[in-house]
């Protein structure tokens, strides 16, 4: 594969980055301070400025009103967005909506693409996807508790769930259910559903506090129950029986989605924290750039992030070429590997930071306790390294359970 930048997005770059510099940095720290409903007028502000830019949502196909970008050009789009914690959702490409817009334009009828892709796409709705059960482990998406029985021409959804990101203040779910619970293979019981969030019996419990932050709307993390929710049939999404395929097909391109992100943080905190290594003096006319340990943090950053970025590329290009199936490999491995990078990046821009790290005077505490989590969402690190290496073992013979 060819890693230079594709001359599709080579100019586009520049630009995205002028104005995330310009126009979305500066409402960081409102947002941390006052939360997302207080600067949500802003955000739907910037996002018009996108429209007019023609990059809302651009990792949407043309047909379905996004700007078409492939996944390797969204890729590189998204390393820069993930310079700010408001990136992603300025150009409506935020998750879970991107990942629940992809699945729309994938899965969606025609009359389900009418109703909640299309406004998805345009920003004017934001939605979440219900797949967590704090009684089952959120690794295995083949098990779950929450049940949806066929009555008649509708569905009745029973079950609890939480870390349903973004349900405050969302339209709709894409709801994880166990609809064919007798089916032989655990990977075909479980059905998704569009479910708006006003069925009556869809109730937000709260807003679980991470990190000692509770979150409002885009940027919530919500325990939900759902009793006696009754949605029509027709808002099945895919087929009974196809939730856990919908969800794999969710995940590939959505990994390369939050890898991208991530090294986008990653390059953040190493620009912060060369500047500060280098301004930062322990006493006259020694800063802290002329420590070999520093130094160390430096160049160990600079080869992680690099290789992490070559592997991102390559599985983004390889799932272009052959399909998520045949990357399967690929995204479990930059799964783990870049979500550690991010980790090991931000600890040592934390550290090189002193106490003003952890303070809420620079981006990195936010970071960090934002993205701490990447190494358990979208399938733990010790999930994804156990499967790669057992397949990887199973080409040799073994037997591994």
């Amino acid at each position: 594969m060819d890693f230079s930048v594709p001359a599709s997005v080579e100019s586009l770059l520049p630009e995205v980055r002028r104005f995330l510099e310009e126009r979305v940095l500066p409402l960081e720290r409102d947002f941390a301070a006052r939360g997302f409903f207080e600067v949500e007028p802003q955000l739907r502000a910037l996002r018009e400025e996108v429209r007019a830019m023609g990059l809302l949502a651009p990792h949407v196909q043309k047909e379905h009103g996004g700007a078409g970008l492939s996944l390797v050009e969204f890729a590189h789009v998204a390393e820069v967005l993930g310079r700010s914690t408001l990136g992603h959702y300025v150009f409506n490409c935020q998750a879970p909506d991107a990942g629940n817009m992809e699945l729309l334009a994938l899965a969606g009828t025609p009359s389900q693409q009418e109703r909640f892709l299309k406004p998805l796409v345009r920003g004017e709705v934001r939605s979440c996807f219900a797949m967590t059960e704090p009684d089952r482990p959120g690794s295995n998406p083949a098990w779950l508790s929450t049940t949806a029985r066929r009555d008649g021409d509708a569905f009745v959804i029973d079950g609890h769930k939480w870390f349903t990101s973004s349900a405050d203040g969302a339209s709709f779910a894409i709801v994880m259910a166990v609809t064919n619970p007798e089916a032989e293979s655990p990977y075909a019981r479980a059905s998704q559903l569009l479910v708006p969030t006003d069925t009556p019996g869809f109730r937000i419990v709260r807003n679980i506090p991470v990190m000692g932050e509770a979150g409002q709307g885009w940027a919530s993390h919500a325990e939900v129950r759902l009793t006696g929710v009754r949605v029509p049939a027709e808002n099945l999404l895919g087929g009974e029986g196809m939730g856990f395929v919908l969800a794999q097909e969710r995940l590939g391109p959505g990994r390369i989605h939050h890898c991208m992100r991530w090294l986008g943080i990653c390059a953040r905190a190493f620009e912060l924290m060369c500047q500060r290594v280098v301004s930062r003096e322990l006493s006259p006319g020694k800063p802290l750039a002329t420590r070999q340990m520093v130094q160390e943090w430096i160049a160990d950053s600079r080869a992680e992030m690099d290789a992490a970025r070559l592997m991102v590329l390559r599985t983004a290009w390889l799932i272009e070429k052959e399909g998520a199936a045949a990357a399967r490999d690929e995204i479990s491995t930059i799964k783990f590997y870049v979500a550690n990078v991010l980790q090991r990046v931000l600890d040592r821009a934390i550290q090189a930071h002193g106490a003003l790290g952890m303070t809420d005077d620079t981006p990195l505490a936010a970071f960090f306790r934002h993205e701490r989590a990447a190494r358990i969402y979208d399938g733990a690190d010790e999930v994804h390294k156990a499967s790669l290496a057992r397949r990887i073992l199973a080409r040799y013979g073994a037997k591994v359970s």
